[in-house]
């Protein structure tokens, strides 16, 4: 893609949840997108995710909020049990697209992705699998972009959307570290269990474990290992250890072990956080969602934040002639509100380390509740 007739033009780098956001709220407002995206076509990682309110409100702008919800499963309570079986608090969480709709959605990543994707064509944004950034050289106003296929592509913006361990944001000189946290966290995939209608979250006495519903027949069984170092795991162990550790859990958990070791889709990924303390771009490229704020999973808003930069990004660029200014506007409006996200769940890892969960509770409430604000 190069400059054609004075139009506006957008490199994205990574077609996750990030990266074809703001591909779409760029191609609306008449943006001419590109986006290079090292996976194979269909390639997802992971089995599900939550889309809390922040992210529902973000694509009700976008027309896709009904999408979501039809794709996945709808609720508004997260349910805390204790240790003993006893439920110890329920965090009901703000509805910001009204009554009659649901707090948040529960979905497959796969099934989102497919949202996504078919908006962003139909939006006339072109997707290139198998290719990722090499080099982005200023030039002017204009931003020169090597891809890994050799071609060069002149632009008038880059953005970086290609996770926690951003190439972008190395090209670029945005350099941050990658915290571990003493965490790994669990997924199975798992039958819908038809007690779970909302999110459950059982404290165990060393490790944490849940469930999420993701459809009317699917959920993820989550589990959150303490105290261990981070490394791989054969395949063929990850089912069979999964359901060793939820064995120290009562009743409810107890009931969804046998469909963890069922399961062919277990995956054992470590809890790392990042974020950009400075700016978050450099000439005509920025870096949004987990390349510039990766936040730990226990306020399982990692979504809603890379929903909300992919549209706010748009937003604050229609709003400024230069790119630049808009880039920075854009970064003084999310700055805020992103390191708080990534600070508190982080402040959640430490209290569920702890065995502190009555406090990590009404953190978990109170940041719901900050994060329903307006973008």
């Amino acid at each position: 893609m190069d400059i054609v007739r004075g139009a506006r033009t957008a490199v994205i780098v990574g077609a996750g949840v990030a990266g074809l956001t703001v591909a779409i709220a760029l191609a609306r407002k008449g943006w001419r997108v590109d986006v290079a995206e090292i996976d194979p076509r269909g390639a997802t990682a992971g089995w599900g995710l939550c889309l809390t309110g922040p992210s529902l409100r973000a694509l009700d702008v976008l027309g896709l909020a009904d999408a979501c919800l039809t794709e996945g499963y709808g609720m508004n309570i997260i349910t805390h049990v204790e240790v003993n079986g006893r439920i110890a608090d329920e965090v009901r969480l703000p509805r910001l697209l009204g009554a009659h709709r649901p707090a948040m959605v529960g979905i497959a990543r796969p099934g989102l992705h497919r949202i996504l994707s078919e908006e962003a064509e139909r939006s006339g944004v072109v997707v290139r699998n198998g290719l990722t950034v090499t080099a982005v050289n200023e030039e002017g106003d204009l931003v020169r972009v090597r891809l890994s296929d050799g071609t060069v592509r002149t632009a008038t913006l880059v953005v970086g959307a290609d996770g926690i361990r951003s190439s972008v944001r190395s090209l670029a000189g945005l350099e941050t570290t990658l915290d571990y946290h003493g965490q790994m966290a669990w997924r199975a995939l798992v039958p819908r269990p038809a007690w779970v209608t909302g999110i459950h979250q059982f404290a165990g006495k060393v490790n944490t474990a849940g469930i999420v519903p993701i459809s009317a027949g699917q959920a993820y069984v989550f589990l959150t290992e303490n105290g261990v170092e981070p490394g791989a795991l054969p395949d063929a162990e990850l089912a069979p250890r999964m359901r060793q550790l939820l064995e120290v859990f009562p009743e409810r958990v107890a009931e969804i072990r046998p469909l963890v070791s069922e399961s062919e889709s277990v995956v054992r990924r470590p809890v790392r956080t990042a974020l950009l303390a400075g700016a978050w771009s450099r000439g005509n490229c920025v870096v949004i969602g987990d390349a510039a704020h990766a936040p730990a999973p226990q306020m399982a808003s990692g979504a809603a934040l890379a929903i909300e930069d992919g549209l706010v990004l748009a937003q604050e660029l229609e709003r400024h002639e230069q790119v630049r200014a808009g880039l920075e506007a854009f970064t003084a409006r999310r700055a805020k509100r992103c390191r708080t996200l990534v600070e508190t769940s982080v402040t959640i890892v430490g209290l569920e380390q702890a065995r502190r969960h009555h406090d990590a509770y009404p953190l978990t409430d109170a940041c719901h509740r900050q994060m329903a604000e307006p973008a």
